[in-house]
């Protein structure tokens, strides 16, 4: 019977043997990058790469979605998840865009699919799957990125989805209802290879729309009511609000003008936007949404247009398990040296949002960082410059996480899972993204 230490050694050299193949996949995927629920043909690629190397899955999960599994020879135990998300950004100047569509991996999805699958390589190696307990689930999520979300809705009016992110909709139709725990590790561009820690925003997702009434601009502006000036004041109220957000809820409120009106000689009668809150607690998160709700009715009554605010549940705050981080970070410190690897304390919140935090509301997991990439997160910039420290290190790294989880017949994946305290039920999640939605419509020149 191997160490496991022996077992370890095995996975990594079957990722070793491999990785100019594995890196390939992440380069394949930055080459034809498509934004959620789109993922085609990612999602072809990832079930090629299982079949290829014997892994059972379901396909067409919240439309694009795949997840394998893969039994351990060694017994029953709990299910560990291994996942990468399919999608990518739309980023027109980023140097791999798609010409057509403008979407580009401004943020690294490619290196997650691609670490993803060099670690089912390792972990898949004989000398490997035959020592471990459970089961593991390689799992690639459609839509972690929180775009093109009037095109988002339209699926749902259309019954192909109820949530709009891919871990709330896989949760929602139970693709997670086996799994016990889970892992991912996403790319920065931070001076280290490995790191762990930290918490994230939780976010509440906002499709706006302005009607008022058009009209010759010239001719006769005042008969009609300019949605685009409704847009502007409301604009302005928020910024108004932004001395009350507190600075420890790590408070973002943004979002992008959609439509701006038709034509530059007639009264905007139509105006959208796309907008977000975020609050690192979910009592801020609902507090500052409804100050921000009431600055887009404040944008209506000023100059008597109606608003539509169509509030859509976005992600819950991240919640690392702290043994699976233990577990992680003494991997990740012999495979990268202490030096290299990045520990923030749980309380640090880089203001983002991920829809692995709504994952962690309802099981254990960690979310993992790699370096080996330069610029500015989902910015033009943002490109991988060492496809070693972005793929094949933490492909590495997860892999010997999940043999310590399931190798002695998976001892500390039943620790883990009998020990950590999720804040919610998968029922209790459902219901309170389901009271988020709504939609509310305030007219103002009736107020």
């Amino acid at each position: 019977m191997p160490t496991v230490a022996e077992i370890k050694q095995a996975a990594i050299t079957a990722i070793e043997e491999r990785k100019e193949e594995v890196i390939g996949i992440a380069k394949t995927i930055l080459q034809n990058p498509e934004t959620g629920f789109t993922e085609q043909k990612t999602a072809r690629l990832v079930q090629q790469r299982f079949q290829q190397m014997g892994i059972p899955f379901q396909s067409a999960l919240a439309i694009t979605g795949v997840k394998g599994m893969v039994q351990g020879k060694a017994g029953p135990g709990p299910t560990v998840a291994v996942i990468g998300e399919l999608d990518s950004l739309r980023v027109l100047e980023h140097p791999f865009h798609d010409d057509v569509t403008g979407a580009a991996h401004a943020c690294g999805h490619h290196c997650q699919v691609a670490n993803m699958l060099g670690a089912m390589v390792g972990l898949m190696a004989p000398g490997v799957i035959n020592h471990l307990s459970g089961r593991i689930a390689p799992v690639a999520v459609p839509a972690e990125e929180f775009i093109e979300v009037e095109r988002r809705m339209r699926l749902r009016e259309e019954g192909k989805l109820e949530f709009m992110g891919g871990k709330q909709e896989f949760i929602k139709l139970g693709v997670f209802d086996d799994v016990d725990m889970a892992m991912i590790t996403h790319t920065s561009a931070e001076a280290f290879k490995l790191g762990i820690g930290g918490t994230s925003n939780g976010h509440v997702v906002k499709f706006v729309q302005f009607t008022g009434r058009g009209a010759h601009a010239g001719g006769a502006p005042h008969m009609g009511i300019n949605a685009l000036n409704a847009a502007m004041i409301a604009l302005t109220s928020i910024n108004a609000n932004r001395e009350t957000f507190r600075d420890q809820d790590t408070v973002r409120v943004h979002g992008i003008l959609t439509r701006g009106g038709d034509a530059v000689s007639a009264v905007p009668s139509n105006v959208t936007l796309e907008w977000r809150v975020r609050s690192g607690n979910l009592n801020a998160l609902v507090s500052n949404s409804g100050k921000v709700d009431r600055c887009f009715k404040a944008g209506a009554m000023a100059v008597g247009a109606q608003v539509s605010i169509t509030n859509i549940p976005g992600y819950l705050p991240m919640r690392n398990n702290a043994v699976m981080q233990e577990v992680y970070l003494r991997n990740a410190k012999e495979l990268v040296g202490d030096g290299s690897v990045l520990v923030r304390p749980a309380t640090h919140n880089g203001g983002g949002s991920t829809d692995m935090g709504d994952l962690a509301q309802i099981m254990p997991l960690i979310h993992p960082y790699c370096g080996g990439a330069t610029g500015t997160g989902h910015g033009a910039d943002y490109v991988i410059q060492d496809y070693d420290t972005a793929v094949i290190a933490p492909a590495k790294a997860m892999a010997m996480t999940v043999i310590d989880l399931l190798a002695n017949g998976a001892q500390k994946a039943k620790e883990i899972k009998s020990n950590d305290k999720a804040p919610m039920t998968k029922e209790q999640y459902l219901r309170f993204q389901r009271d988020r939605a709504e939609v509310v419509r305030y007219d103002g020149a009736k107020a």
